[in-house]
């Protein structure tokens, strides 16, 4: 295994200087782009910043998506968990864009999605669930009734009828990955409903229960791209069906890029639900992203305890590499913030902190969008900037698209360096 390259350049200060950086001193044409609009960006630090000599891990998840590329074969899923950042779903569908369009012939898939605007709440504006019947949502985050076992998503939605239908499509996207399979998360144990597909039942080839691990997967003989559904219940006893989320698979190469995200989740939200790691073993991770961290932060200097934020998110890491022990990890900071929109977040240096003492530990890597803001106070020269919301927490559109495209070039380049080491 080759030795990681040092690095010439480190953004922070917090914990020790990283050891790996971009081999490209000067900023790609997109960063200078970026740069000239918005001097205030630390743009030179955009990249994956590592603190081991050695990262097994990101070589194995370089190696296969060079191997993917060039045989235009395979597969590889990608996740990303936060909060309210995740689940607006911008900054991350525009990752997505890049992973599903950038390669020809690696179509990908769209993988796991939840239809939050069934629960009554922000829904990503890339793709729509409608349906006809009375929902109540659910989040981990706040509720937590004993009938509900939350699993991946940390979000449920519930009904009592005895004939629902619920349809999907595409919206407002680049990137419109076809599916011939489909999971439906629901109930674990009994499940009293016969599905129909309507127009789309003669493609319908196989339909199996899978009753213990809370989910029934379909197969299609055609690639579809929509969805219309009806569960009708074969009990008269009462019964309420409790979804998951779906998730949409099909045969071609690429890369699944799911992105979950609870407003207001903290990292006790994902480690509280029941059946985290039984969802993700389905589809064990090549790349997991954390992005949790504003929620656990976003409190007093005095209420913050950075042990019990470390102590959580290794927690977290944990569980991801017990699933698969060759994951590669980024560790995100979280961005700039105001506590109660008045007072600049200490905590999110203290934090920064500890995400990289993992990092160091598990050899892993950091995207520090923290220090790429400005650090300290940075939220508000983004406020008035046209970046970040009035609450100094949430970014606008544009600011949510900058973010992405600064994380699709701090990727490129992570790519590029590895790929110049095994040259």
């Amino acid at each position: 295994m080759r030795t990681l390259l040092l690095l010439l350049l480190c953004c922070s200060q917090a914990f020790s200087q990283p050891i790996l950086r971009s081999t490209q001193d000067s900023l790609t044409y997109e960063e200078q782009q970026i740069a000239e609009k918005y001097p205030f960006i630390q743009v030179h630090c955009n990249q994956f910043q590592y603190f081991s000599s050695e990262s097994p891990n990101w070589r194995i998840l370089n190696e296969k998506l060079v191997q993917m590329i060039a045989s235009q074969d395979g597969k590889l899923n990608f996740y990303h968990i936060g909060g309210s950042h995740l689940q607006a779903d911008i900054y991350s569908h525009d990752f997505r864009t890049f992973l599903q369009s950038n390669w020809p012939g690696l179509v990908g898939e769209r993988g796991l999605v939840f239809p939050y605007n069934l629960a009554n709440t922000n829904n990503p504006s890339n793709y729509n669930f409608s349906s006809p019947n009375d929902w109540k949502g659910y989040r981990s985050v706040q509720q937590r009734p004993e009938d509900l076992e939350y699993g991946l998503t940390g979000a449920a939605i519930e009904c009592s009828d005895s004939i629902i239908i619920v349809n999907f499509k595409h919206l407002k996207t680049a990137v419109k990955p076809p599916f011939d399979r489909l999971r439906i998360y629901h109930n674990t144990g009994a499940f009293p409903y016969e599905l129909n597909f309507g127009d789309q039942e003669l493609l319908v080839t196989q339909v199996q229960h899978y009753a213990q691990l809370g989910y029934t997967e379909i197969l299609f003989s055609d690639h579809l791209d929509s969805l219309d559904l009806m569960f009708v219940k074969q009990s008269e006893d009462a019964f309420a069906l409790s979804l998951y989320g779906f998730e949409f698979l099909n045969e071609l190469p690429g890369i699944t890029y799911t992105a979950i995200g609870i407003n207001g989740a903290s990292l006790p939200t994902y480690l509280s639900n029941t059946h985290f790691s039984r969802d993700l073993q389905l589809r064990p991770p090549d790349l997991f992203i954390f992005s949790v961290g504003t929620n656990d932060a976003h409190c007093s200097y005095e209420a913050f305890n950075p042990q019990v934020y470390k102590s959580n998110l290794e927690k977290m890491i944990l569980q991801i590499l017990a699933i698969n022990p060759n994951c590669a990890i980024l560790l995100t900071v979280p961005n700039d913030d105001y506590y109660m929109r008045k007072y600049p977040n200490r905590n999110t240096e203290r934090q920064r902190e500890v995400i990289m003492q993992l990092a160091a530990q598990y050899q892993m890597a950091v995207w520090d969008f923290y220090g790429i803001m400005g650090e300290l106070g940075s939220s508000k020269t983004w406020k008035l900037a046209g970046l970040m919301q009035a609450d100094y927490v949430h970014f606008t559109g544009t600011g949510y698209h900058l973010k992405g495209n600064l994380l699709i070039e701090a990727f490129k380049k992570n790519m590029a360096v590895f790929q110049n080491m095994s040259n």
